[in-house]
């Protein structure tokens, strides 16, 4: 980094602890706890919620994909949400990951943590896990090799140079595998696996980082009736472990 950079940093820096102190945010008003750093695992849910949205609209070319959505979902709950295509679904997560900005609206992670305050990168290190409906995993690499991947931990290239998993590590790594029901195709090209594997194991991945809130945009279309019933008792087995929002378009599920 040159120094002219560095220096832009911290006038930057020094200007958001100036602001801190007044309890204010460049938005105008906000508490300064919005300007700590991100910190893992602090999501206050003493309110009886992890997620929290009111009155959220928003347009697209004059066209309302949202009009005055409101819904909380509580700590450890498993939430589906059954509507046609074009309803607004996947624009509703969207917003909750920062992809999109709603018009008008709040959108809170617990208590205390407004995330239109957010990037989506930065919403996604807070501890929201997103699972997209196509499957996207590392196909030259094995089941064990892609869940190793997505391990919560530090990606700076000297740190992965020498990176071997921990006691800890292996055991959460084995018990993804048991929860994905790809314990017997650990060391499978996951190129090789059917579409509903595929599906598990980028459920694993998101679930090595250990999100507490996990949204799963129709995670069971393309899958056969065995596969689907099998997601099912997957979500079911993570029900009070992590929050869920499950979206989906087949009722049948």
């Amino acid at each position: 980094m040159t120094p002219d950079l560095m220096e832009a940093g911290a006038e930057r820096y020094a200007h958001a602890q100036e602001r801190a102190a007044h309890g204010k945010t460049e938005s105008g008003g906000r508490n300064a706890a919005f300007l700590r750093p991100l910190v893992r695992g602090e999501v206050d849910t003493t309110h009886g919620r992890i997620l929290y949205l009111e009155d959220v609209s928003v347009s697209f070319d004059g066209f309302k994909a949202i009009n005055k959505l409101s819904l909380d979902i509580a700590p450890g709950e498993l939430r589906c949400i059954i509507g046609p295509n074009g309803a607004g679904k996947t624009t509703m997560m969207d917003i909750i990951t920062g992809k999109t900005r709603p018009d008008e609206g709040t959108v809170f992670f617990g208590s205390t943590i407004d995330l239109l305050r957010y990037s989506e990168p930065e919403i996604a290190a807070l501890g929201i896990g997103r699972k997209f409906q196509k499957p996207t995993v590392f196909e030259e690499l094995s089941v064990f090799e892609n869940l190793e991947l997505a391990l919560a931990t530090d990606k700076r290239v000297w740190h992965s140079l020498g990176f071997a998993l921990n006691g800890e590590q292996k055991d959460r790594l084995a018990e993804v595998l048991e929860t994905i029901h790809l314990k017997d195709a650990v060391t499978r090209r996951s190129g090789d696996l059917s579409h509903g594997q595929k599906q598990w194991l980028e459920i694993g991945m998101l679930l090595m980082q250990d999100p507490k809130l996990l949204l799963l945009d129709e995670p069971v279309a393309g899958m056969t009736d065995e596969e689907t019933a099998r997601t099912a008792e997957l979500f079911l087995s993570l029900k009070g472990k992590h929050s869920l929002m499950v979206v989906e378009h087949d009722m049948s599920f």
